[in-house]
């Protein structure tokens, strides 16, 4: 049976209460530089690919190896395996789009039994990371136009989808999404957002049966 709703989900800080740059910068021994970037970034400062290039440069030379090892330190936000397993259960699809790395994004996707994922792909060579990552950056723009070709694969109508996100980043998908939710958002986020919630994902979950009842 096809999905009837679509939830996309921002990955860092929202889906995950980690950010996955700064756990690769940690690694690298540039944790710092790397974390004033992304602050900069996520408030709207910064244009995002332009510092996403700029941080990724900052990992060149940390071994393939780091990849996995940030990937086990990536920790779940209190409530998201709740509010995908009821999205599913709902029969709805569920998907994240990320600024992140598709490295770290995919074995998350694969725990959680997401139906689709999109992330920026850093770039390996020789086992070793180049500071650089591959093909188009996964931007605010990309987000939207990832919401709405998942929702036209499904055959879901965008009043039917819903985007929860944090940052800068996530503004156009959640303005395209027929219901958009702040996650510890950002005030810029939660002030354009339908409705705003911290510390749990689990609080999305009476707004997500009060969609799919609308």
């Amino acid at each position: 049976m096809s999905p009837t709703h679509l939830l996309v989900m921002d990955v860092d800080s929202t889906l995950t209460s980690t950010e996955g740059i700064d756990l690769l910068a940690d690694l690298a021994g540039r944790g710092p530089q790397v974390a004033a970037v992304t602050a900069r970034a996520m408030a709207g400062e910064l244009d995002f690919a332009a510092s996403l290039h700029e941080r990724v440069a900052c990992l060149r030379g940390l071994p393939q190896a780091g990849l996995q090892e940030a990937a086990a330190m990536v920790r779940l936000t209190p409530g998201a395996r709740e509010l995908v397993a009821a999205a599913h259960a709902q029969g709805w699809a569920v998907a994240a789009v990320s600024g992140g790395f598709v490295q770290m994004v995919a074995p998350l996707a694969a725990d959680l039994g997401l139906d689709f994922y999109r992330a920026n792909t850093l770039e390996v060579s020789d086992a070793v990371l180049t500071g650089r990552v591959v093909g188009p950056v996964v931007d605010r723009a990309a987000k939207e136009t990832a919401l709405r070709e998942w929702a036209g694969v499904l055959g879901v109508p965008l009043e039917r989808t819903v985007a929860i996100g944090d940052g800068a980043n996530d503004l156009d998908m959640m303005a395209a999404a027929g219901l958009s939710i702040a996650f510890g958002g950002k005030p810029a986020v939660v002030a354009a957002a339908d409705h705003a919630i911290d510390g749990s994902l689990a609080k999305a979950l009476p707004l997500l049966a009060a969609a799919a009842s609308a």
